[in-house]
């Protein structure tokens, strides 16, 4: 396999450590924020800008490429870091979250998922099998096992039925996976709010001796305060010597939080949403950049920010941008949020490496939570 992960140094008071994925396409240094590529693009973004911001490697979806243009091409094409021009790592989901998000369900069973396309209304089908075809064709670093992910407010009953058979589920994904050389297929813990389950899902999930292994199932729906007591409490159970994702997770109380308990990597469209919708991150959360009050604010988005957008323009610029609808708008903050992002975890990085990541942590919260979040 030759993608491993490397634990470089681990924080004395806290989960935290700091560590290195090698990839067939280069190294990762987690802990990592990971822009999202859903159809093969970082929306608003060139390739080279999402490079240049200091993504190190991005996701990509299975489900919608699957749908659009369909896996046959992007396999003709030579895989999809040529297709779509990145030739660093490339993750991909296993379609499973969209599937249950975004298509019209016929049907759940232990063979897999029929549902209707979101686009055009279609019938379609996806077993473990077939999210293994998927990604084996489209030729990602790192691929997600198939599962289902289940709302905050699953019951307990149904939570614990679809833990196992997701965990049934994975044991038919590890023996589909053919790229066994060349891809690392990751497990995905489940197990709802009940931490009983967590605990199950993680004994069940890591008895595969997989390459890494992700939390799925968490910010979806539940209260900011149960995600992290879920997290603080399942993290820990995990491997040490494989690397910790944390499924769709990208506000910057959740990278803290997220890093204090043990997780390694990250991914979220946020920081690209929140581009195209005028908002820009800073350390103290969120700006509205469309606020009348920013019409004549000759300052940058965020003073302490070094990236291409707060070296070049103004809040006022941005805010003209957004409110005349150009879609240069959207590149230039999603570009800020993604180089803010990333630049944040590689603080927090440095931080456990020089051996003062609780200060951090400490010193960030007085910020966040001042009042502003």
């Amino acid at each position: 396999m030759n993608v491993k992960y490397e634990l470089i140094k681990e924080c004395p008071h806290t989960h935290a450590r700091a560590g290195i994925l090698h990839t067939p396409h280069g190294d990762i240094e987690t802990p990592i924020f990971m822009p999202v590529g859903t159809k093969a693009t970082v929306k608003a973004m060139l390739p080279e800008a999402v490079k240049d911001a200091g993504a190190q490697i991005i996701l990509s979806n299975t489900y919608h490429l699957h749908l659009r243009p369909g896996e046959d091409i992007v396999k003709k094409a030579g895989g999809l870091h040529k297709f779509m021009n990145w030739d660093r790592p490339i993750l991909t989901d296993s379609g499973g979250f969209q599937v249950f998000s975004l298509g019209k369900i016929n049907s759940i069973s232990e063979e897999g998922v029929s549902f209707r396309s979101h686009i055009d209304g279609s019938t379609k089908f996806i077993s473990p099998e077939k999210s293994m075809q998927i990604q084996n064709d489209l030729g990602s670093d790192i691929i997600m096992a198939f599962d289902e992910c289940v709302p905050a407010d699953a019951d307990y009953n149904y939570t614990e039925r679809s833990m196992h058979m997701t965990s049934r589920w994975l044991k038919r994904c590890v023996e589909a996976h053919k790229n066994t050389d060349t891809q690392a297929l990751f497990g995905i813990v489940q197990g709802g709010m009940f931490k009983d389950l967590r605990r199950q899902s993680v004994e069940m999930t890591c008895e595969n001796d997989l390459p890494g292994y992700s939390i799925g199932g968490l910010s979806v729906g539940e209260s900011k305060d149960k995600m992290f007591e879920l997290l603080d409490y399942t993290t820990p159970l995990m491997p040490k010597d494989k690397p910790r994702y944390l499924m769709g997770v990208g506000s910057y109380d959740a990278f803290v939080e997220g890093v204090a308990s043990g997780i390694d990597m990250f991914d979220c469209v946020m920081q690209t949403r929140m581009g195209r919708n005028g908002a820009a991150l800073t350390r103290s959360g969120r700006i509205n950049l469309k606020n009348a009050k920013f019409r004549e604010d000759f300052t940058p988005i965020d003073p302490d920010c070094n990236c291409y957008v707060c070296r070049n323009y103004t809040k006022a610029y941005l805010r003209h941008l957004v409110i005349a609808e150009e879609i240069l708008a959207a590149t230039l903050i999603s570009y800020h949020n993604i180089a803010h992002s990333i630049q944040f975890m590689k603080d927090i990085r440095n931080a456990i490496l020089n051996d003062n990541f609780y200060e951090f942590k400490c010193n960030f919260e007085k910020v966040w939570y001042n009042g502003k979040q």
